[in-house]
Protein backbone atom coordinates (compact mmCIF):
# COMPACT_ATOMS: atom_id res chain seq x y z
CA UNK A 1 0.00 0.00 0.00
CA UNK A 2 2.76 2.72 0.39
CA UNK A 3 4.13 1.79 -3.09
CA UNK A 4 0.61 2.39 -4.43
CA UNK A 5 0.13 5.81 -2.34
CA UNK A 6 3.56 7.04 -3.11
CA UNK A 7 2.51 6.51 -6.79
CA UNK A 8 -0.32 8.61 -6.32
CA UNK A 9 1.72 11.60 -4.33
CA UNK A 10 3.75 11.52 -7.70
CA UNK A 11 0.88 11.75 -9.59
CA UNK A 12 1.37 8.57 -11.28
CA UNK A 13 -2.14 6.40 -11.29
CA UNK A 14 -2.25 3.03 -9.13
CA UNK A 15 -4.20 0.52 -7.91
CA UNK A 16 -3.51 -1.80 -4.67
CA UNK A 17 -4.06 -5.64 -5.53
CA UNK A 18 -4.63 -8.28 -2.94
CA UNK A 19 -6.64 -10.85 -1.23
CA UNK A 20 -9.66 -10.58 0.16
CA UNK A 21 -8.29 -12.17 3.12
CA UNK A 22 -6.54 -8.90 3.66
CA UNK A 23 -9.20 -6.20 3.64
CA UNK A 24 -9.61 -5.19 7.50
CA UNK A 25 -5.59 -4.99 7.51
CA UNK A 26 -5.76 -2.65 4.58
CA UNK A 27 -8.47 -0.81 5.46
CA UNK A 28 -6.60 0.30 9.46
CA UNK A 29 -3.52 0.56 7.00
CA UNK A 30 -5.21 2.79 4.78
CA UNK A 31 -6.85 4.64 7.91
CA UNK A 32 -3.56 5.00 9.97
CA UNK A 33 -1.73 6.71 6.99
CA UNK A 34 -4.61 9.30 5.93
CA UNK A 35 -5.43 7.71 2.51
CA UNK A 36 -7.63 5.17 1.03
CA UNK A 37 -6.29 4.38 -2.74
CA UNK A 38 -8.02 2.57 -5.30
CA UNK A 39 -8.20 -1.26 -4.50
CA UNK A 40 -9.46 -4.49 -6.37
CA UNK A 41 -9.66 -7.84 -4.07
CA UNK A 42 -9.38 -11.02 -5.81
CA UNK A 43 -9.60 -14.47 -4.41
CA UNK A 44 -7.61 -15.84 -1.47
CA UNK A 45 -5.07 -18.12 -1.31
CA UNK A 46 -2.81 -17.12 -4.30
CA UNK A 47 0.16 -19.07 -2.74
CA UNK A 48 0.69 -22.56 -4.57
CA UNK A 49 -1.91 -21.62 -7.12
CA UNK A 50 -0.19 -23.04 -10.90
CA UNK A 51 -0.15 -20.53 -13.46
CA UNK A 52 -3.30 -21.08 -15.09
CA UNK A 53 -4.99 -20.37 -11.61
CA UNK A 54 -2.86 -17.19 -11.37
CA UNK A 55 -3.37 -15.56 -15.29
CA UNK A 56 -7.46 -16.61 -14.38
CA UNK A 57 -7.72 -14.69 -11.17
CA UNK A 58 -5.27 -11.81 -13.32
CA UNK A 59 -7.96 -12.34 -16.12
CA UNK A 60 -10.89 -11.98 -13.71
CA UNK A 61 -8.99 -8.70 -11.92
CA UNK A 62 -8.02 -7.37 -15.29
CA UNK A 63 -11.39 -5.06 -16.41
CA UNK A 64 -12.02 -3.68 -12.62
CA UNK A 65 -7.67 -2.63 -12.33
CA UNK A 66 -8.29 -0.71 -15.86
CA UNK A 67 -11.38 0.61 -14.28
CA UNK A 68 -10.04 1.93 -11.17
CA UNK A 69 -6.55 3.93 -12.84
CA UNK A 70 -9.06 5.39 -15.70
CA UNK A 71 -12.03 6.04 -13.24
CA UNK A 72 -10.17 7.24 -9.97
Amino acid sequence: MHDIIDLESRGLPGVFVATVQFTDGAAAQSKALGLEPAAVWVEHPIQDRSDYEMVTIADGAFDEIVQALTTG
